[in-house]
């Protein structure tokens, strides 16, 4: 093994235990970065050690991190978080949850089945998991428990219903993905949306099996009203404003009108207006909002300055071509390494968040898949779905932490635990479905195209 492989191979194990310390991501892939960058132009001009690094090579950081702060594409991200904080404010949800509530309490697992749907409305509108978790664990959990539900149950419908706004359109992290690899931010939220759905259509029928099959474990709802056509009324007034949002933004990328960068402002002033009707749009409500966005933003932005500089420096070391001679030499076929890098994806997920896979393993692997015949927007929707179980896998899934924060007295970690892990497997199901039928993915970028 040369040099620069070892010191590639120790560039990223410093980076994974770095991790651990808690330091902040974004100092530490930068700092990282740092770190071997000295080390390299010192054992190339000291100690003759041919790295490929050089001063020369490290002053390319400067123009890449300039074409990151003038890109058009990422404009959407500040608008997106935005929009998102906004909603969080404006009442939606708790009208959505109150209304589904009554019309689906008729039947065995309808609350859940409420959970799941406004968890739905909020990833097509919101797309922030840590508000989607905390809201829908307020808003639902207490009402499911009230009525006999089991806590597991409660608790993985809350954490995995939370977590589709990471896959669902407006998706930060499928703006993140499109910008890391070159790939149209567009057809990724087009290839999105019917895996995103389908998922949300296995959780609703794994709680109506649990409900049929084991009915104390989500019992009907007490002081349940019949339907009355004020009920669906009740729910229409409710559902219009955010399905007329999301198709305001979604609408006017997928059939032509609007780049994602000039939707995520429609949402963002759509969002303002709709907490304006509420009556919850105060100069309060706007500076927190303000505050939240600028924070989140900066916090993303920083991530992608890490990354570019350790990215740079790991592929000066040859650590891309390095991970692209191993895939390439694994005794499978190609749909086997595809398979392989999944399944590495989905154990590094026990451990690290969407952020860094996004950001680190995303780009080195998706030149191989290119190279191996694949279309990249199936891939990239095949990683997308594989990061969601991110969320629900500990010891890191953040969304296990965010419903425990908020979580009523009586409900433990061992519950969360327990409750993800049927979640978990649906949509190990799910990735297995989209990865056999491609054309869930690739259809509707084809027929907007096809226009």
């Amino acid at each position: 093994m040369e040099i620069n492989e070892i010191l590639a191979l120790a560039m990223f194990g410093s980076f994974i235990l770095l991790l651990f310390t808690g330091f902040p991501v974004a100092w530490v892939m930068g700092g990282v970065a740092v770190l071997f960058s000295f080390i390299s132009i010192i054992m190339e001009t000291q100690f003759d050690a041919f790295i490929g690094i050089d001063w020369n090579y490290v002053s390319i950081v400067v123009p890449r991190i300039w074409n990151i702060m003038t890109n058009w594409v990422l404009v959407a991200l500040p608008m997106f978080v935005f929009m998102g904080m906004m909603l969080d404010r404006s009442g939606v949800a708790e009208d959505l949850m109150s209304n589904l509530s009554k019309m689906f309490g008729q039947v065995r697992g309808g609350l859940a089945v409420a959970v799941t749907f406004v968890g739905l409305l909020l990833a097509a509108s919101t797309g922030i998991i840590g508000a989607s978790v905390v809201l829908l664990a307020v808003l639902g959990v207490p009402l499911m428990l009230r009525d006999g539900y089991n806590k597991e149950l409660a608790c993985g419908t809350v954490c995995s219903t939370g977590t589709l706004g990471i896959l669902i359109p407006p998706s930060i992290m499928l703006v993140m993905m499109g910008d890391r690899i070159g790939v149209s931010v567009g057809d990724l939220f087009l290839g999105a949306l019917f895996p995103g759905l389908m998922l949300a259509t296995m959780y609703v029928s794994y709680i109506f099996a649990v409900g049929f099959f084991k009915p104390a474990h989500a019992p009907v709802a007490q002081d349940t009203q019949k339907l009355s056509i004020s009920i669906f009324i009740g729910v229409f007034k409710a559902v219009l404003p955010t399905v007329a949002l999301i198709l305001a933004v979604l609408g006017s990328i997928f059939f032509g009108i609007a780049t994602p960068t000039e939707a995520a402002g429609v949402g963002a002033l759509g969002a303002t207006l709709l907490a304006f009707s509420k009556k919850r749009l105060t100069l309060d409500v706007l500076k927190e909002v303000g505050r939240g966005t600028t924070k989140t933003t900066a916090f993303i932005f920083a991530l992608l300055l890490g990354a570019t500089a350790f990215s740079l420096i790991l592929r000066g070391l040859g650590g891309d071509e390095m991970i692209e001679g191993f895939l390439h030499g694994l005794p499978f076929s190609p749909t086997g390494i595809v398979i392989t890098i999944l399944v590495v994806t989905f154990i590094l997920g026990f451990f690290l968040d969407w952020i860094e896979l996004t950001l680190i393993i995303l780009p080195l692997v998706a030149p191989v898949v290119v190279n191996l015949g694949f279309d990249l927007v199936w891939f990239t929707i095949l990683f997308a779905v594989c990061l969601q179980t991110s969320f629900l896998t500990p010891p890191v899934g953040f969304a296990l932490f965010y419903l425990k924060g908020v979580a009523p007295e009586g409900v433990n970690l061992g519950h969360i635990y327990r409750g993800v892990i049927p979640f978990i497997l649906i949509q190990l199901i799910g990735l297995a479905v989209v990865f056999y039928w491609e054309n869930i993915v690739l259809w509707l970028p084809a027929m907007a195209y096809s226009q």
